[in-house]
């Protein structure tokens, strides 16, 4: 038995075991803090690996895939706008949609003749630039904040590293190239840009105003689409396929200087 001092003076008798039980409380309550917070932060790691935040791109993407194959944006060039929207917030409306649907890797011709033949060259070409710019950030930003880490330790062989290597060191030129000379599909480009070393200002001022001339060439023939033989649709058909044309050579020759080196 163990005495101890009570508040008036006397002494209170504590059994061993009881004291023994006392202490050993806040020992446990000690052991167990360190273990909870460790399996929290391994949680916390796990959560925010390289590899399970590229996981969730993937779903977010194919996600994203499916609901535009449930849409079915094509019915908009069939259909016609709805007939509740109209003027500026139509095509704010229309500018979102756009790069939401890019980010899906909806083809932006699709996109831009609808533009074109729902809103008319001017306004139409405007909204589709508004969109386009708008999916590439988003793209962008998906793909550098989910899957950089884990895709740059994967860039090897001469093609990949090499492409790496120009989008790093000549970021604002590479990607005026790649939208003024369509070859690399839209989302692709984006995509790569964000695994990159690219900044994001030279990115967006380069998808800005490298995609204008073909962006505003596929605005007026999907607004001249019921006058194929009209000289504005039949310029800019021109306008798109000699673009599409130099690209063709630029990459060809592009790809042999590779295989040579």
């Amino acid at each position: 038995m163990l005495d101890a001092t009570n508040r008036s003076g006397g002494t209170a008798t504590v059994s061993p075991r009881a004291a023994a039980s006392e202490l050993a409380v806040p020992a446990a309550a000690a052991g167990a803090s360190p273990s909870r917070s460790g399996f929290a932060v391994r949680c916390t790691r796990a959560v925010l690996s390289p590899y399970a935040r590229l996981s969730l791109l993937l779903v977010l993407l194919s996600g994203a895939a499916v609901g535009v194959l449930a849409f079915e944006p094509q019915r908009l060039l069939t259909h016609g706008w709805p007939p509740h929207l109209g003027g500026a917030a139509a095509a704010v409306v229309f500018a979102a949609a756009y790069g939401l649907c890019t980010v899906a890797f909806v083809p932006r011709p699709l996109l831009n003749l609808a533009a074109g033949a729902l809103f008319g060259s001017g306004l139409g070409g405007t909204t589709a630039l508004a969109g386009t710019v708008l999916g590439a950030g988003l793209a962008f930003g998906l793909g550098r904040v989910l899957g950089q880490e884990a895709l740059r330790p994967l860039l090897r062989g001469r093609w990949l590293t090499a492409a790496d290597g120009q989008l790093s060191r000549h970021g604002f030129r590479s990607m005026m190239v790649a939208r003024l000379f369509p070859g690399v599909p839209f989302w692709a480009a984006n995509y790569c840009a964000a695994v990159s070393r690219m900044g994001w200002l030279p990115f967006l001022l380069a998808t800005a105003l490298g995609s204008v001339p073909n962006t505003a060439a596929y605005a007026v023939a999907g607004a001249r689409a019921s006058a194929p033989t009209s000289p504005a649709f039949l310029i800019a058909m021109a306008c798109i396929a000699v673009p599409a044309l130099v690209g063709m050579v630029v990459a060809w020759r592009r790809r042999h200087q590779l295989r040579a080196g």
